[in-house]
């Protein structure tokens, strides 16, 4: 009987706990759902734009763009490296390599070492921007002197940009004309 009194107790109190009065009583807050609400409302954020990472590994690239595109306007160069990442190889939108140089232009200005490198081995190329082998050699020794691995590895390689890429990827670089 005790037992009977506690959950009719319970049960009677349930309702209380729904009451809109009280605001929402459990938010989605850690759903991809509400990150991309977030970043529709314009919000950004580390944790937020860290969610595109995620989203693109996962293979919703068209979210990890909303999110990266909000991100890299507010300033965070990360996301402006994956933006340039996305376009370069067509994920959540058409393949755009002017669109990917510019993102790593961006990137580069502000200072990142990632950008520098990436923008560096676009003009180095000339992919995406017009070629300019010794700009780009100037950004790649910005990242190396900042300490960035692979760009050091491209100063060793006599600045080739197969040191650094898989020969597969020859034919996406090659001049057009």
């Amino acid at each position: 009987m005790k037992h009977l009194l506690i959950a009719a107790t319970l049960l009677a109190a349930t309702p209380a706990l729904a009451d809109e009065s009280h605001g929402t009583l459990n938010p989605d807050e850690m759903t991809w759902q509400r990150f991309l609400e977030r970043a529709d409302e314009g919000e950004t954020g580390m944790v937020l734009c860290s969610m595109g990472y995620a989203l693109t590994k996962s293979g919703d690239h068209a979210s990890a763009r909303k999110l990266f595109e909000n991100c890299a306007a507010a300033g965070y160069t990360g996301a402006m490296t994956w933006m340039s990442q996305l376009d370069n190889n067509g994920l959540g939108a058409p393949e755009n390599p002017d669109a990917a140089a510019e993102w790593d232009r961006q990137a580069a200005e502000a200072g990142d070492p990632v950008g520098q490198f990436n923008y560096g081995l676009d003009l180095i190329r000339g992919h995406g921007v017009a070629r300019d082998e010794a700009r780009g050699r100037a950004l790649v020794d910005e990242a190396a002197e900042a300490g960035l691995d692979v760009a050091r590895q491209l100063q060793q390689g006599g600045y080739d940009p197969r040191t650094v890429t898989p020969d597969a990827d020859e034919w996406k670089y090659a001049p057009l004309f």
